[in-house]
């Protein structure tokens, strides 16, 4: 059974950072590109970040790069999002995701391409 455990979010004041991890079990990490959607009330979910299978390429939305970085460790099977800087606007619930596949991350898949989700972290940031 493959999970996707999220874990680090919290509320946070404007300016202040967040690591956010997700620990993942029952499948083969290193298989899969790993990214970071986020769904704020009223929205569609976003990918914010991406990264290969190998760690070599990542790619982010417009709107937090510069301020967040992702990076996964095979080793552990574990993916990470550093959010510094945050914004309000920031504010949504956090999902991990899986993508089955060794590519590049140069475009940002959608929720369609996502094969495994975790069940998210809250992130609330306030101004």
């Amino acid at each position: 059974q493959v999970q996707l455990v999220e874990s680090g979010g919290g509320s946070v004041q404007a300016g202040d950072s967040l690591r956010l991890s997700c620990a993942a079990s029952g499948l083969t990490f290193s298989e899969y590109a790993m990214a970071w959607f986020r769904q704020a009330p009223g929205k569609d979910r976003e990918c914010v970040a991406v990264i290969s299978w190998s760690g070599r390429s990542t790619f982010y939305a417009d709107s937090v790069k510069g301020r967040f970085t992702i990076s996964r460790d095979n080793a552990k099977d574990t993916v990470i999002l550093r959010m510094n800087n945050l914004k309000a606007e920031d504010t949504a619930v956090y999902y991990c995701a899986a993508r089955l596949g060794r590519r590049s991350a140069t475009l940002a898949p959608g929720v369609e391409d996502i094969h495994y989700w975790g069940r998210g972290t809250q992130v609330t940031v306030s101004s």
